[in-house]
């Protein structure tokens, strides 16, 4: 595939972005890491050899009796000793680098929890005995699809209000403005503690409440550009052509609307992970016992003699934050038209 040389030349100007460039690749294999959490933490062997047979729990679930005829036809615990021992005895297994779930209760602290860090929990533990760092790497990847889905569905629906209301002006333009305008004053909060008190907030409930809200984040400037670009020549010459109402937005103009967007699109993603995070903090956001980086930050709040669950909370949030600004900031420098880069 030919880059056309703009492209090029965006590239280069993202690649001169140091900062944007490093973070664009840290936040990648932070990511690419945490879509593989069930492999790096979990209370889960990640494969078994017992009397011959290969059994992959990490999978697929198994009764406790496929290994022994003493156990319970149950699903399968393998933190407890009983079951341990006796796969051992006639076989092996293979478990994570982190022993431990995010919602596993670890029972080999040996203190009172929060537990500080040490060699079999490397950030400690919380109030409820679970692994600090176990519950970061799920929380990360929970967090940045959140961030992802609400970014992508909010852009494709701001970006289609924000053009019929540019490209069609008028009446369009009018109502569709006062809509906006009487929405955005709407109290999100208040809404989500009535609907908090009507169903239990999950993943699908939060991001089909924060949509309707999110999506006014690019209308006006998706409104913006419509506005002056159906005003240019070429696409005045195209409409007397014939050209369909659809046609012109989506191939004429369109595509300039869209370089503003792009510069856009990781500030909004990092405001849809703050935006997780605080209601996660302030007990609105997803169900109890879930992996949430805002949780850690309560966590660190409620538990003051236990530093290790704020300075973690601060790194983790604080870091994936600061990640997506510097890519943002090396977006909007590849898409500066003023930027040249030899």
């Amino acid at each position: 595939m030919t880059l056309s040389p703009l492209t090029r030349r965006r590239v280069a100007a993202f690649r001169a972005h140091r900062r944007g460039w490093w973070s664009l690749w840290i936040f990648t294999a932070l990511f690419i890491v945490s879509l593989f959490a069930e492999f790096i933490a979990n209370d889960r062997p990640l494969l078994i050899h017992y009397q011959g047979h290969w059994y992959v729990p990490v999978l697929h679930d198994y009764a406790e009796s496929t290994f022994g005829p003493r156990f319970l036809p149950t699903e399968a615990d393998y933190t407890l000793p009983e079951v341990q021992r006796a796969i051992r005895a006639h076989g092996w297994m293979i478990w994570p680098l982190i022993p431990y779930c995010y919602d596993t209760i670890a029972n080999d602290v040996g203190r009172p929890s929060p537990a500080p860090p040490s060699a079999r929990h490397w950030l400690g533990t919380d109030d409820e005995a679970r692994d600090v760092l176990a519950r970061v790497i799920y929380g990360f990847r929970t967090s940045v699809l959140f961030g992802f889905a609400l970014t992508a569905v909010s852009t494709l629906v701001g970006v289609a209000a924000g053009a019929l209301q540019g490209f069609y002006g008028g009446l369009v333009d009018l109502l569709g403005q006062r809509f906006t305008e009487i929405w955005n004053g709407m109290p999100q909060l208040y809404l989500l503690l009535i609907l908090s008190a009507i169903i239990t907030p999950g993943f699908w409930v939060l991001l089909g409440f924060l949509l309707l809200f999110s999506w006014m984040t690019l209308t006006g400037v998706v409104r913006a550009e419509f506005l002056r670009g159906r005003t240019l020549e070429y696409v005045r010459a195209a409409r007397a052509l014939g050209v369909g109402d659809f046609t012109l937005m989506r191939r004429h103009i369109l595509p300039n609307a869209m370089i503003a967007t792009l510069t856009y699109l990781p500030f909004i993603l990092s405001g849809s992970v703050t935006m997780l995070a605080s209601l996660d903090f302030l007990g609105f956001g997803l169900p109890p016992g879930a992996p949430s980086l805002g949780e850690l930050v309560a966590q660190g709040r409620n538990n003051l003699q236990a530093p290790w669950l704020g300075f973690t909370a601060f790194v983790a949030l604080g870091g994936l934050l600061i990640l997506l600004v510097f890519i943002g900031e090396a977006v909007r420098a590849a898409f500066d038209p003023r930027r040249i880069v030899e």
